[in-house]
């Protein structure tokens, strides 16, 4: 099969490679559908927190079940699925807390980016959709795979939703999903942080109110000009630097609420700045399992479409253009057919 490896920053090859194999009772091979290029992709290309070299890459997909495995009941040969980044039990304390990215039998998922992947703890991980989808469907699938999920759990953790004003922090793919989750939550306003005018027109048309362009301490002005003063209720910080994250912070209005999903590099938070702002901070690697089964009917009844953040769709064979297209900010979101 082809699949996408990454040798070094910046160094993205597709080369053949073996097929997956069950390897696990509880694994399932997928076909894999579609697939995409994450926002956090970018932080190995960048020579950031590189792992071993070289990494098969690609943790969002959708794809039709090939083969599963002796202990597999709940999915089935033939049927459509999607997983997420983080396998998970769903059954474990955490699980059933709504916590599955902390599942305690917790695995993570790569190697997406390829024509076939093994799923481990695929009964808990893998939820598949009422039929075989339409194939303008297929994308808007793919997104709740990750972006959408994220977007989703940021929304929540901010505690978005009606009579708010909310505020994201990023105007990725995350971000962009973070103001249609916000929306779908009954948000009475939504403030965009962005500068790029395509990304303006697709955060209004997921339901920004305003947008603001500026950032750091004038960005922050702008926010408390459009809410009489006192910051937002609610905040999404979809980035994870230490400007956005403080951007953030600062943004929010006492007793107010931050929901940070950017994965955060070189991030430290003021303490005493912290203590006397009554923020509060919730985040982390979204548990998109909790939500894909509302994310599926809202999609598959056609009621939002995340799959619009895909910009730029690529064979799998041109992974590495997609990679640079994303890296210099001529994308918001590569996809990837196999």
């Amino acid at each position: 099969m082809r699949a996408t490896f990454m040798y070094g920053p910046g160094d993205v090859r597709v080369e053949d490679a073996p097929e997956p194999s069950i390897a696990e009772p509880t694994d399932a091979i997928i076909r894999i559908v579609r697939a995409c290029i994450c926002g956090s992709d970018l932080w190995p290309y960048r020579g950031v927190d590189a792992p071993a070299w070289p990494m098969a890459m690609g943790h969002e997909y959708v794809g039709v079940v090939e083969e599963v495995g002796a202990g597999v009941a709940n999915v089935k040969p033939g049927e459509f699925v999607i997983g997420s980044f983080f396998a998970s039990d769903n059954t474990c304390e955490i699980c059933r807390s709504g916590y599955q990215s902390s599942c305690v039998h917790r695995q993570g998922v790569g190697g997406a980016q390829a024509e076939y992947l093994r799923v481990p703890l695929a009964d808990g991980t893998l939820v598949a959709t009422p039929g075989i989808p339409d194939d303008d469907l297929v994308p808007h699938l793919l997104a709740a795979s990750d972006v959408l999920g994220t977007g989703w759990f940021g929304a929540l953790a901010a505690q978005a939703g009606p009579g708010k004003m909310v505020a994201v922090v990023g105007d990725g793919a995350v971000g962009l999903l973070g103001i249609l989750s916000a929306k779908q939550l009954g948000a009475e306003r939504i403030i965009a942080m962005s500068r790029h005018e395509q990304r303006q027109q697709l955060a209004r048309e997921y339901g920004a109110t305003d947008i603001v362009e500026e950032r750091g301490d004038e960005g922050v002005e702008q926010i408390k000009e459009l809410t009489d003063g006192l910051g937002a209720h609610s905040v999404i910080e979809a980035v994870g630097t230490q400007e956005s994250m403080l951007q953030a912070i600062d943004s929010t209005r006492p007793g107010g609420h931050v929901g940070y999903v950017g994965v955060a590099h070189g991030v430290e938070l003021p303490g005493q700045e912290l203590f006397f702002s009554h923020t509060h901070l919730h985040g982390g690697p979204a548990p998109v399992r909790n939500y894909l089964p509302k994310l599926i009917d809202l999609i598959w009844n056609r009621r939002i479409e995340p799959g619009k953040v895909f910009d730029l769709e690529l064979q799998l064979d041109e992974a590495a253009a997609g990679y640079a297209a994303m890296d210099e900010r001529r994308a918001i979101k590569v996809l990837l057919r196999p």
